[in-house]
């Protein structure tokens, strides 16, 4: 049967799942909920593990940068790993399993990286990959001043923390998408009421068809080098109509 201990981890973890998907709803946008993340997931430790600093490492084609961080020596620590290309997280991330580093002082995988970490007092650490979509990846930094202090039990809360974050971050990114998506379509739904209403006017004013209006403007922003829309706002501004704030289209 579980402990006392395990049974608590449990609980947490529960808890952490639940609050993981309140923040998706209620975070503002991604960066406000990777850095709600970190913040749970260096919680989840405190009470059985003392103080443990968080990081969020993404990956992507070329570039690797901490997201989102529980604390600026997190911050430090992971950019640390950046000058190496290599450390804890940046392999889970890139290959996709837990990696454990009991002490750093005893550490025989990352050379050069063990010691510059050593010696700001880092001596033991997790990285716990989060699997995303294609073309990018993820790993949570978990790290420790203390020697020993990621037991099995800890690894456990490490890698259910990062399932619950990939599903919870996948979510948080579509999500994300779909409102960028939207905003974007009342963008383009708004220049093409400006370029319509435009269009009207060098109608109005050119007697012509309007075919012929959108031949005139069409040859005005080639000539002027002006976007359509941009040089359609001046005709609404110049014949005393504002650009419109509620587009025509649905």
């Amino acid at each position: 049967m579980p402990d006392e201990q395990e049974l608590a981890h449990e609980a947490v973890q529960d808890g952490v799942s639940a609050v993981l998907q309140d923040m998706v709803l209620e975070s503002e946008d991604v960066q406000s909920f990777l850095t709600g993340l970190v913040e749970i997931a260096a919680k989840s430790f405190a009470t059985s593990y003392g103080e443990v600093f968080c990081g969020v490492t993404l990956l992507r084609p070329r570039s690797m940068v901490t997201v989102a961080s529980s604390s600026d020596e997190a911050q430090r620590m992971d950019e640390i790993q950046y000058g190496f290309d290599d450390g804890p997280c940046l392999r889970a991330a890139r290959e996709g399993y837990t990696v454990h580093i009991p002490d750093f002082l005893t550490e025989d995988r990352f050379p050069a990286y063990r010691e510059a970490i050593a010696a700001h007092g880092i001596r033991s650490a997790l990285g716990a990959p989060v699997r995303l979509e294609a073309g990018a990846s993820a790993g949570l930094d978990f790290y420790s001043m203390t020697p020993d202090v990621f037991d099995d039990k800890a690894i456990r809360v490490a890698e259910r923390v990062a399932r619950e974050a990939s599903r919870s971050l996948r979510l948080a990114v579509k999500i994300a998408h779909l409102g960028d998506e939207s905003r974007n379509r009342q963008v383009a739904m708004e220049s093409r009421t400006a370029i319509d209403m435009a269009v009207g006017a060098i109608m109005a004013q050119n007697r012509c068809d309007q075919d012929e209006a959108i031949t005139i403007l069409r040859r005005a922003s080639s000539a002027r080098n002006v976007k359509l829309k941009d040089l359609s706002a001046g005709i609404l501004t110049s014949v005393g109509q504002t650009r419109p704030i509620r587009t025509h289209f649905s």
